[in-house]
């Protein structure tokens, strides 16, 4: 197939569908131990467990799999006659060739997991689905847990999976986001890959960007950690997918349509020049279409259903709480011509399919829960119909809406009429980002009402900073009434503050029951401050006991500290075998401290193994800070033979230290072809410096164009200083257009000193918003009550 150089190539022959995988390279990151034999033929897969989840990979339906159609059902020579839409030609990219490596080690004996990361409708699952072709013939199943719940179904049949079983978890945060089961998912899909018996299986996932970057974002200091699991279990397993076709992939789209393949023939007809072709495969022109000439009633009900979705509201959005929020999004006149049926005429507006079957807004049945909900985890149903945004529209509202705020009505509606608790917390949070202060008050207290622990703990915050410490500890043990270990954490450092040292270790101790040691490793710290280093061993042995590897790592740490490396060792090794990877770091330093070369590196390349790609980088920074600059480079070229080319510019680094100015261009090349965006930024830099400025800004809107766009506002700041306030300005609202809040700031600051002050006062409100400045920046002394929906000050009140 064309698509691809030759040493990345999947090829599709005409008959019998055989898909024939031609990879070239050597490194495979396996997720489970190799098998005792590595081979893997039709005859073995007679030996597949049955029983299991799953059906075989061929009597699946792509569709049935939520792969997008990309044209509308057909009718038969026979009346009435429904025959399944046709899958246009497939087009191989960058990202098929590393999928395709993973598919080869699993068909080899080895568990994999690979989740693929990018926008609504730009092919994720399809290439899930292609992949997975070659498994079919050696008697693969596969299993997509969907039915009572998606969350549902994986926490209760992932231990039921056997050998040679694909695990289809498309739009993976539906069970990683969950909020009540994600991390045991996590824990549970990691279990599975790493448990020898049960291989090999094949995982595929697919994410939004925002949801990887959720997932993946590291808390800050004394926040929860809710990802913790999923983080760990994502890390060095995710593939991008990009947005548009490049212009080899065109090139290929372009020939299967002269083959004859109609639906990329006529979809390259709008999708040429942009190279968004499988978005406008899967209909979203067309939904764009919709909402841009909807009438006014209809294009407000999109518009409230938005910025639902953008704020956090679920996927069911109440129809009562569409129409009530719909009014305020309506200009006057407008608004003055609604007839009695408005609502009603304009959701059958939106419910009129487009190419693909899909709906701007369809009416959908969620499914009813075969068993009573735990009474901590019950939500009140909502009353009445619910809709859902199509997901093309939802994407399309979080790029061009994301400056906007949602007027009253919609606020008003979220208040009286969304049920779920986490819906009205992610609301609350919403409004205070931007410090619609009396409107976050209102919906935390009703999350509150209807059970959510996260809006008891943020009213207790807000309880603490306001000096009433007894309100604060009633609303966090109610919380903790609810078993909820973060409250618990909270309280104890209450106790903390307030002198009960006593009552907070017993708070530690009952979230460790609860399987949450953070607060004990915590409270050694403090010991550890105060000088009580018993005592902080004490508590590190407690979490430790309740299996809190990092407690080891911690409690090893104060052995060497110490003195005594050998107890700190064996501390370290106990964690090892437990795969902590940063115990593996640890005892690596420690061996490179002791001369164990060798030793350093075995451990530091099992870190690798672990699912750690920078533990070979740690031990080259040791070596570099040695002096040992060849020893360093060797391990850095090590961590790029194993995948990571973003380690060269590490090394590129070492080379301009050496003076090896030549050498060190030439490595961040390679990296910069890899589209690593911190070598487009070193490489600049150092065009830069040889007075190459045109070179320099060319590779950073290179560094822009792969997700950098704070790159422009270093570059911005530059031209400002050197008295290029238009050129900065410039800079600047390129940055804004990428999605960048923060550089309207930076913009204010410029109109600001220029004396456009009104100017200044504009942008600081779109970043207002936007949710960019929060309750943290100066707002409280410029409007102390908050802001009303549209921008006013908000009048004081209680």
């Amino acid at each position: 197939m064309v698509g691809l150089p030759e040493q990345h190539r999947i090829q599709q022959k005409a008959s019998g569908g055989e898909l024939v995988i031609q990879v070239a390279g050597d490194y495979h990151e396996h997720s489970s131990p190799a098998p005792e034999s590595a081979e893997s033929t039709a005859d073995d897969a007679g030996a597949a467990r049955s029983d299991g989840p799953g059906r075989p990979i061929g009597d699946w339906e792509p569709h049935d799999l939520e792969v997008h159609p990309a044209g509308p059902g057909r009718t038969g020579l026979g009346a009435g006659t429904f025959v399944r839409p046709v899958l246009p030609g497939y087009v191989a990219r960058a990202h098929d060739a590393v999928l395709a490596d993973a598919v080869r080690n699993a068909a080899a004996g080895y568990s994999e997991l690979v989740v693929l990361v990018g926008s609504s409708s730009t092919g994720k699952t399809r290439a899930c689905w292609e992949a997975v072709q070659p498994l079919a013939d050696l008697g693969w199943r596969l299993w997509h847990p969907f039915d009572p719940t998606r969350a549902q179904a994986a926490l209760e049949d992932l231990h039921r999976v056997g050998p040679r079983t694909v695990v289809w978890l498309n739009e993976a945060q539906h069970y990683l986001g969950d909020r009540a089961v994600g991390e045991q998912i996590a824990a549970a899909i990691h279990h599975l890959l790493v448990s020898r018996e049960r291989g090999p299986v094949l995982v595929l996932g697919t994410l939004w960007p925002e949801y990887h970057k959720r997932y993946t974002a590291l808390p800050a200091p004394g926040e929860g950690d809710p990802h913790s699991r999923v983080r760990e279990l994502l890390s060095g397993r995710t593939l991008t997918v990009p947005d548009a076709f490049d212009t080899q992939a065109l090139a290929a789209a372009t020939a299967l349509a002269k083959d004859g393949d109609r639906l990329l023939e006529d979809a390259l007809t709008r999708a040429r020049s942009h190279g968004k072709l499988t978005q406008d495969l899967a209909g979203a022109p067309e939904l764009l279409n919709r909402y841009q000439h909807a009438s006014p009633a209809a294009k407000a009900l999109l518009e409230a259903a938005m910025d639902a979705r953008r704020l956090g509201v679920g996927l069911h959005l109440p129809q009562a709480f569409l129409t009530e929020a719909a009014p305020d999004y309506l200009t006057d006149t407008d608004y003055d011509q609604l007839t009695d049926d408005w609502a009603e005429r304009a959701f059958a507006e939106l419910a009129e399919p487009v190419h693909g079957k899909q709906a701007p807004l369809r009416r959908t049945l969620p499914r009813p829960p075969r068993r009573p909900p735990a009474p901590s985890n019950a939500a009140p149903p909502a009353a009445g119909p619910v809709f859902r945004l199509a997901d093309y529209l939802e994407q399309h509202g979080r790029t061009t809406r994301r400056h906007l705020c949602p007027p009253a009505s919609f606020w008003y509606a979220a208040h009286t009429r969304i049920p779920h608790p986490d819906d009205l917390e992610n609301l609350a949070q919403a409004a205070e980002d931007r410090h619609r202060l009396q409107w976050a008050h209102h919906l935390r207290h009703r999350a509150a009402d209807h059970g959510s622990i996260n809006s008891l703990s943020r009213l207790a915050e807000l309880r603490v900073e306001a000096g009433d410490q007894e309100g604060a500890e009633r609303l966090l043990q109610q919380a903790v009434d609810h078993g909820d270990t973060f409250a618990m954490i909270d309280l104890a450092r209450l106790r903390v503050e307030a002198g009960d040292r006593e009552g907070a270790e017993a708070l530690a101790q009952q979230a460790a029951d609860h399987g949450n040691t953070d607060i004990l490793v915590d409270l050694a710290e403090l010991r550890v401050e105060a000088g009580d280093r018993e005592g902080a061993e004490r508590l590190l042995q407690q979490a430790a006991d309740h299996g809190d590897t990092f407690a080891l790592v911690r409690l090893a740490r104060l052995r060497a500290e110490a003195g005594d490396r050998e107890g700190a060792e064996g501390l370290l090794q106990q964690a090892v075998d437990h795969g902590d990877t940063i115990a593996m770091v640890d005892l690596a330093r420690l061996r490179e401290e002791a001369g164990d070369q060798e030793g350093a590196e075995a451990l530091a390349q099992q870190a690798v193994d672990h699912g750690d790609p920078f533990a070979l980088v740690d031990l080259a920074h040791l070596r570099a800070e040695a002096g040992d600059r060849e020893g360093a480079e060797r391990l850095l070229q090590q961590a790029v033979d194993h995948g990571r080319p973003n380690v060269l510019a590490d090394l590129a680094r070492l080379r301009v230290k050496a003076g090896d100015r030549e050498g060190a261009e030439r490595l961040l090349q390679q990296a910069v072809d890899h589209g690593d965006p911190f070598a487009m930024v070193d490489l600049a830099r150092l065009r830069a410096e040889a007075g190459d400025r045109e070179g320099a800004e060319r590779l950073l809107q290179q560094a822009v164009d792969h997700g950098g766009p704070n790159v422009l506002a270093d570059l911005a700041r530059l031209r400002a200083e050197a008295g290029d306030r238009e050129g900065a300005e410039r800079l600047l609202q390129q940055v804004v257009d990428h999605g960048d809040p923060f550089a309207v700031i930076d913009l204010a600051h410029l109109r600001a000193e220029a004396g456009d002050r009104e100017g200044a006062e504009r942008l600081l409100q779109q970043a207002v918003d936007h949710g960019t400045l929060g309750t943290g920046y100066t707002l409280n002394r410029l409007w102390p009550y908050g802001l009303d929906p549209d921008g006013a000050p908000t009048p004081p009140w209680q």
